[in-house]
């Protein structure tokens, strides 16, 4: 770690994030009331949805009341912080009439360009130049679109994979947790206490959204984590000297980007809309293989995990290291992908959801 981080800030860090968490978790049930006072209700319609029964959401807005309130109490109050802040503040509202009544993909498209807007234009957030293996590529006047285009991509591809239990809120939290070490790693403090602070926000609602959901994040909640995450990765990463600085958050967001990727590619090539819903997501083959949620979940907390080592150890030059340990999961997943993806198989190793036995007749059913 480098030496100019004391342990006082490495303190405020934890209470940042805890503070955040607290919050979090305390106005959880509040807005859980609202979403059923204001009918903001999930109702499982077609067979995308894995939720068996009516759901509340809103649940975004008890996570963007943790970073707001932990944002005021322990960070700087710079024009990049209040400009990101009344980004996000929009697409808070937005999410919410989202959530309650359905809008238009195309409408909502031009309130997340605007709200990118705010930051690039009055903020000065913007992706000026990556650092490609020694060699600078400067975007020059394609800065301000290319930045604006990488905010609205994050801000949908979160979007994109909040389709189980706890998913997106709790691949955020790695996300984000990976982004936080790096910055602790680098002694970029200002954007390690945004990143602590968003950290602890998902920590603290995720009791909520794990399996089996009480709360569902919804709009507000999926657009707001993935714009966060845009800028953070803005502020802090694109703009650091090392070489492959520019590769640290394409592969932690490796996940939620290449689902998102696919999904538009292959949407399109079946000429559809990139915006029309579908069950081709990689959380929904998972689930077509034989898993059930929860190890749905716990197999993308997995791979989302290795790619936050993986950016860690690169940010810290350790190719080699990086390597290796990306070769060790490609050799482990292929393993686990042969012996799962036949249903006898998978029996045998204990992953295929147990079955409870139907009483044989009415005498030997259990009373109620």
């Amino acid at each position: 770690m480098n030496t100019n981080i004391d342990s006082a800030f490495l303190i405020q860090i934890f209470l940042a994030l805890l503070c955040a968490g607290l919050i979090a978790f305390t106005v959880t049930p509040i807005v859980r009331v609202l979403a059923y006072k204001i009918g903001a209700v999930d109702v499982p319609k077609d067979n995308r949805r894995m939720h068996k029964k009516p759901m509340p959401l809103l649940g975004g807005l008890a996570i963007f009341t943790g970073v707001t309130i932990a944002g005021v109490i322990f960070c700087d109050l710079t024009i990049t912080t209040i400009t990101a802040w009344l980004g996000g503040l929009i697409i808070i509202l937005l999410g919410i009439f989202d959530d309650r009544f359905a809008l238009n993909p195309w409408f909502k498209l031009v309130f997340q360009i605007l709200a990118a807007a705010i930051p690039v234009m009055l903020g000065g957030v913007r992706i000026e130049q990556i650092n490609l293996f020694g060699h600078y590529v400067r975007f020059g006047v394609l800065a301000i679109p290319i930045t604006i285009f990488w905010i609205a991509g994050m801000t949908n591809a979160i979007n994109l994979i909040d389709g189980l239990d706890g998913l997106a809120c709790g691949v955020t939290a790695i996300c984000s947790a990976s982004l936080l070490i790096v910055t602790l790693l680098h002694a970029e403090l200002p954007i390690a206490m945004v990143t602590a602070i968003l950290t602890g926000a998902c920590i603290g609602f995720l009791p909520f959204n794990a399996n089996p959901a009480k709360i569902f994040m919804g709009d507000t909640g999926a657009l707001f984590l993935g714009y966060m995450l845009s800028v953070i990765s803005i502020i802090g990463f694109f703009k650091m000297t090392a070489m492959v600085s520019f590769l640290i958050p394409i592969i932690i967001f490796g996940y939620p980007l290449f689902d998102t990727c696919f999904a538009f590619l292959r949407r399109i090539l079946a000429g559809r809309s990139p915006f029309s819903a579908d069950r081709g997501h990689l959380h929904h083959r998972i689930i077509d293989m034989g898993f059930n949620v929860r190890q749905s979940v716990t197999i993308l907390y997995c791979i989302c995990s290795i790619l936050g080592i993986l950016a860690i150890m690169l940010s810290e030059e350790q190719t080699v290291a990086s390597i290796i340990i990306l070769v060790c999961a490609l050799v482990i997943g292929l393993f686990n992908y042969v012996l799962v993806k036949n249903k006898n198989t998978r029996d045998l190793t204990g992953l295929s959801p147990e079955k409870q036995e139907e009483p044989k007749d009415k005498n030997n059913a259990p009373k109620e």
